[in-house]
């Protein structure tokens, strides 16, 4: 078994793309599992299956985690399919994505190298409670196209990442949830710190800077536009009836995967 695949990251978050055509039929959450595994895999936080023939749209993208699971959105994953397009389809500047959380828009801004700039449509944001108490802790729900939990704090615990697989696991949550520890810096400045629903900790999140910003701005931390500080550097976020996310897409890698056994056949 030969896998070919792109190697892209967003504000480091990396996803392994591999166009629809070349992916075998065989259990793809386990394929899944195999090809982002770090040691013994190619290494990433999720894996996209890119159908550039769907009708309709530029592209269609089905998303499995690093354990399998299949989220309806990734914003930093989007905007990665989104650089693949430019590459693909230079000159042309804006690119629709068919994602299983809607067709989203990304325009792009700039382009140095390998990296692409883009604005992402994120969608219509869903506060569903603003004040709510999560293992013992103060947060607000939402669904920014997938699920997320924001914890405002006024700084961040050291055992953050406990609480996180906690709250992501808790019984409230039937399908799991992504959770965001969020810090106001200032009236347009907030910094987060992510644990993903499906690869635990990640250096930045698209998604979960829309629910930390829409979170921030929802309880009077922040105004719209933010700028949400994570530990891969800055996405901004205006946050109107719809939410954008500025953020870039880099492409730096490409090979074939062999298989999860070394004696894989072709």
């Amino acid at each position: 078994m030969k896998i070919p695949f792109l190697k892209f990251h967003g504000a480091r978050n990396d996803f392994l793309l591999t166009l629809a055509p070349d992916v075998p039929k065989t259990d793809l959450a386990k394929l899944a599992v195999a090809i982002c595994h770090r040691t013994t895999g190619v290494g990433a936080d999720g894996w996209l299956i890119v159908d550039t023939d769907a009708p309709g749209c530029d592209a269609s993208i089905r998303l499995f985690n690093s354990d399998g699971s299949e989220p309806e959105l990734s914003g930093n994953g989007t905007r990665c399919v989104g650089a693949l397009l430019a590459i693909r389809k230079p000159g042309e500047t804006d690119f629709h994505i068919k994602t299983p959380a809607g067709t989203k828009l990304l325009r792009l801004i700039s382009k140095r190298g390998n990296e692409y700039l883009f604005d992402m449509n994120m969608g219509r944001p869903r506060v569903l409670e603003l004040h709510a108490t999560v293992q013992g802790h103060d947060a607000v729900l939402m669904d920014v196209g997938n699920p997320q939990c924001a914890l405002p704090v006024d700084d961040f615990d050291p055992n953050w990442r406990k609480l996180g697989k906690a709250i992501e696991h808790d019984p409230r949550f039937p399908n799991r949830t992504n959770v965001s520890f969020v810090k106001p810096v200032d009236k347009h400045t907030i910094e987060v710190l992510f644990w993903e629903r499906g690869a635990e900790e990640t250096a930045s999140s698209g998604t979960g800077s829309t629910g930390a910003a829409v979170a921030a701005v929802a309880r009077g931390l922040a105004e719209s536009p933010v700028t949400v500080i994570t530990p891969a550097g800055p996405l901004v976020l205006q946050i109107a009836d719809e939410a954008w996310l500025t953020g870039p897409a880099e492409f730096v890698a490409e090979g074939v995967f062999y298989g999860a056994n070394s004696d894989s056949s072709t």
